[in-house]
């Protein structure tokens, strides 16, 4: 009697299970991708909007006084919040600028802290 030829149960099923665990480790691979790819994206614009608002305070023609701040801005396709910190240091003519900047998700009422800035600015 002849056999047929072609493939068993055990053989298919163990095939199966391989075809299984490399689609799970490339979905894997894929959401990780696109995790930082959004991580990268938000840090950009996050570093472009903290990078802006110091080069307006350095625009002013004169010293920014001591003070806090925070505004709402529309950026790219997101909601984000800009804090601007202005301190004193031990030099009068010398303010040091920090700005926090936050990207709303979601319609939350909270952002998410995603860059911070820091920088000093002297009177001209």
């Amino acid at each position: 009697m002849k056999r047929s030829a072609g493939f068993t149960l055990i053989e298919v099923l163990v095939a199966l299970l391989i075809f299984g665990l490399i689609a799970t480790a490339a979905a894997q691979v894929s959401s990780q991708y696109i995790a930082s790819y959004e991580r990268i994206r938000d840090k950009t614009l996050a570093a472009w909007l903290a990078e802006n608002r110091i080069n307006e305070i350095r625009l002013q023609s004169s010293l920014p006084a001591t003070s806090s701040a925070a505004s709402d801005q529309e950026f790219g396709p997101y909601r984000w919040q800009v804090i601007t910190r202005v301190t004193a240091t031990a030099d009068a003519n010398i303010r040091r600028v920090e700005v926090s900047v936050g990207r709303y998700r979601d319609e939350s009422s909270d952002p998410d802290s995603v860059h911070s800035l820091a920088a000093f600015v002297g009177a001209k």
